[in-house]
């Protein structure tokens, strides 16, 4: 079995089709000072792509926690979630929706469909880096991932 998170360190795959919260979610991570690999998948079909290893990304590594926006052309986050939770090899993998929305309905469906939390993207880019370290605090500090086979 083998766990890529250590002190500080993990594989997170963030999923968004927005560049300007790609790259805002990028600078919150760099100006907490946090080790992590942060990948990038901008739709639902490269995000399921990726956890598959196949289409070019054959050589990535598991991530430890995805960062998963809801509101994504073709396969939306809530495909993306429902994917995820229903296959045995991804289900353990820890969601995290990361959406502008705070719409009730968005909320409870997504913990429906078995989502690990639910964030709503701080329009500040203070509050951003805010959520941000107490996200990376949480998932790789404080909560214990589950390992994951090779």
């Amino acid at each position: 079995m083998e766990n890529t998170v250590t002190k500080n360190r993990c594989h997170i795959l963030l999923v968004e089709d927005n560049e300007r919260d790609i790259i805002l979610t990028k600078e919150a991570f760099k100006d907490n000072n946090m080790t992590y690999s942060l990948f990038v998948a901008k739709n639902g079909i490269e995000a399921l792509s990726f956890l598959r290893r196949e289409d070019g990304y054959e050589n990535v590594p598991r991530p430890d926690i995805i960062l998963l926006d809801l509101n994504m052309p073709g396969k939306s986050g809530f495909d993306v979630l429902k994917e995820i939770k229903s296959d045995r090899n991804y289900r353990s993998i820890p969601v995290a929706i990361f959406s502008n929305s705070s719409n009730e309905d968005d909320i409870m469906a997504s913990y429906n469909d078995y989502a690990n939390c639910f964030i709503t993207k701080p329009v500040d880019y203070e509050q951003l880096i805010t959520v941000i370290r107490i996200f990376f605090n949480f998932w790789v500090d404080t909560v214990k991932l589950p390992p994951h086979k090779k």
